[in-house]
């Protein structure tokens, strides 16, 4: 009997929610562990997500939805179980502007072509070149998101004042808030020696918001923040004129928040990858974040990516399956729909200690011990992203990071070239050049040569040597030019036929070899780049 499209559709997405053929087996124990760990971070979510709608400057239930369908969406078909996803401050910082000075209206039709960039780069793998993102660059975006993490839940150590104004807590109010957090930080670090069957920020937050709630304690709630009740969201089209003028304004901003989302979350990916022993998964997880954002935008919701801290509190309440984050998603839709009055009566005191503790576990202490032990140049790119990270932005501190990071590379690699010289039995002169010539060390390549001193006839020998790019293709003409303006004969040997295809004059002073190299070298045959001419 033939199944319907959809009865076929819905056996798959059943197969990749119980996540078949990989990670820990689905049996009641297991049922168990990822409800709970959901329940944790769900718990998590609802005060992140009503405090970057407030810096976005869009309704609470705009950050809600936000983590509600790009949480559902990317658990079901993430490239990575166990990750979590919803409204970050990374993009409400952008968005703020946005919002500002269009309207809300045009914040969802960017989040909607946001999540269409996000598809099309996860179409052509993209998100393989988060491999070109080096260990140092990652130690500096996990430090420096750990950071930035901590510096958000001093917000919660404020009050505001009969003026209006938001001011530090001080005396009984601090120093209730101050136990409470302790209390919870404790809680979470000795629970697992007593018990490991319930995640310990969940029994964390549960002793904490009974105590609270019991002793009618006078600190801050979740529903001091904001009411998160509400309804189902409902499908919406962006009220926006449809041209070119709108198209030139979402455009730059769907831009930038498509390269803050994927690199946020490729980069957390990894880090999970890391934890959970599984790897690959990074161009689904694009076209998954694309899916979730365009969604999104539809539903009212202000758009979002991975998050790093809620992610975290998933693996280590032992979250390892998609069925930890999807059930995040249902139960955070739960507490809007029926749960607010419940959920706002949470102390953001407990919570705050939780993701204190995210911080610490977060943290790469290591890099700390290591830094006068590694390379200067590594140790320079760790406090350089964190810092970037901390006073910027992440995408901002993983794209300086990377430049700075190939900068260095270019400069090591252009100092190894070098050549060893001899005289043969012929009596020509012989260089033998080893390392890289690419456009960093062009030059150091044409000060090892000795054209006024050398001989008739000179050998030069890159069978220990690669040519990279165009500027050493004009290197070697440059070179052939020199000699044959002092009237002296040069071959080149062991160059790949390519080079030999690429150059001109040069190329006439080949000698083919039947060991000469086979690479092709990464320049647009099509702009005929190897017509350089002569010398400049």
């Amino acid at each position: 009997m033939n199944r319907s499209p959809l009865a076929v559709f819905a056996e798959r997405v059943a197969a990749t929610v119980l996540n078949r053929g990989a990670g820990p087996d689905l049996n009641p124990t297991r049922i168990r562990i990822e409800l709970l760990a959901g329940l944790t971070v769900a718990l998590a979510l609802v005060p992140e997500a009503v405090a970057f709608a407030f810096v976005a400057g869009v309704p609470p239930l705009a950050g809600l939805y936000a983590a509600f369908i790009v949480g559902l969406i990317t658990a079901v078909f993430g490239g990575r179980p166990g990750m979590i996803s919803g409204a970050t401050g990374a993009l409400a910082v952008v968005i703020v502007h946005l919002v500002a000075t269009h309207g809300i209206e045009y914040l969802f039709a960017t989040v909607v072509l946001m999540g269409l960039i996000q598809v099309t780069a996860g179409v052509l793998r993209l998100g393989k070149f988060i491999r070109m993102v080096p260990h140092p660059v990652m130690l500096g975006f996990v430090n420096g998101l750990a950071i930035v993490i901590f510096l958000a839940q001093l917000d919660q150590f404020k009050i505001i004042n009969e003026s209006g104004e938001h001011v530090w807590m001080t005396g009984m109010p601090l120093i209730i808030t101050l136990g409470l957090v302790v209390l919870t930080m404790c809680i979470i670090q000795f629970w697992p020696k007593i018990s490991k069957s319930i995640p310990a920020p969940l029994v964390a937050i549960g002793i904490v918001a009974a105590l609270v709630i019991g002793f009618n304690i006078p600190v801050s709630r979740v529903g001091d923040l904001a009411s998160i009740a509400g309804g189902l969201p409902q499908f919406h089209i962006p009220e926006m004129p449809l041209n070119l003028e709108s198209l030139q304004v979402i455009l730059p901003y769907a831009f930038i928040l498509a390269a803050i989302g994927l690199i946020e979350s490729l980069l957390t990916l990894n880090l999970v990858g890391e934890i959970t022993g599984q790897r690959g998964g990074a161009s689904r997880e694009c076209v998954a974040q694309g899916a979730a954002n365009i969604v999104t935008g539809f539903f009212g919701g202000m758009g979002g990516c991975a998050m790093i801290g809620q992610s975290m509190i998933n693996v280590k309440s032992g979250g390892r399956l998609r069925l930890s984050g999807i059930a995040a998603s249902l139960f955070l839709l739960a507490f809007i729909l029926f749960g607010s009055g419940l959920i706002e009566q949470i102390p953001l005191a407990a919570l705050v200690g939780v993701m204190f503790m995210v911080v610490i576990g977060t943290f790469a202490w290591q890099s700390i011990m290591v830094l006068r032990r590694i390379p200067r140049n590594d140790a320079f790119i760790i406090l350089l992203v964190t810092g970037v990270t901390v006073y910027s932005d992440l995408a901002i501190a993983v794209i300086v990071g990377v430049i700075v990071s190939a900068l260095f590379y270019a400069w090591n690699a252009a100092s190894r070239i070098h050549a060893i010289t001899e005289i043969n039995e012929a009596g020509a002169k012989v260089y033998k050049v080893e390392g890289p010539l690419f456009f960093g060390s062009a030059t150091g390549f044409m000060e090892i040569f000795d054209v006024a001193g050398d001989p008739q006839r000179v050998i030069v020998d890159f069978n220990e040597s690669r040519i990279v790019d165009q500027s050493a293709l004009q290197a070697i003409e440059d070179l052939a030019a020199k000699y044959d303006a002092a009237g002296k004969q040069l071959e080149l040997r062991h160059l790949s036929h390519d080079c030999h295809q690429l150059l001109t004059k040069a190329g006439q002073l080949m000698v083919d070899a039947d060991d000469d190299p086979e690479y092709a070298l990464a320049v647009d045959y099509q702009v005929r780049l190897g017509r350089m001419g002569g010398a400049h």
